[in-house]
């Protein structure tokens, strides 16, 4: 149990910091361009913003999955990296289905795959949100501003 729950917490902190660095890379890059993104015309700027931050969160849960994947495969939980993909996709995204189970020395890292992904989902919810936000604010701030 203790071998699982150091294991599940290593793994819910790595995929939390690839978030994090993800996400400080994104604030590099929206830093850089906002000057270009409070800049008429808004609308397509926006809609830009909104499926980048589609793909970013694609990408983070993917590299989420893939790390608890590699991790089921490589401490020998199941035959497959196809097995082990499915597995830590149903738990990650806390769908659940159920046909897939985890061997009973592993069944704790079900749940921690299944917690870590309801906080990056919530998490990234967030960041989108405020990223939208602060791009919508700047818009707004850059229109007060121009003369008419």
């Amino acid at each position: 149990m203790f071998i699982q729950i150091v294991l599940g917490s290593g793994l819910m902190l790595a995929s939390i910091l690839i978030a994090g660095a993800s996400l400080w890379l994104a604030e590099v890059l929206l830093a850089r361009t906002r000057p270009w993104l409070s800049r008429d015309p808004h609308l397509p700027k926006l809609v830009l913003v909104v499926c980048t931050s589609a793909v970013w969160i694609i990408g983070i849960v993917t590299a989420g999955v893939w790390l608890w994947a590699a991790t089921f495969r490589l401490i020998g939980v199941f035959p497959t990296m196809e097995e082990s993909v499915y597995f830590a996709l149903v738990a990650y995204t806390t769908l659940g289905f159920g046909d897939v189970l985890l061997p009973q020395d592993w069944r704790l890292l079900a749940g921690m795959s299944s917690a870590n992904g309801l906080l990056s989902f919530g998490l990234l919810t967030a960041v989108v949100v405020e990223v939208l936000r602060h791009v919508r604010v700047g818009q707004i701030e850059h229109r007060r501003r121009r003369p008419d």
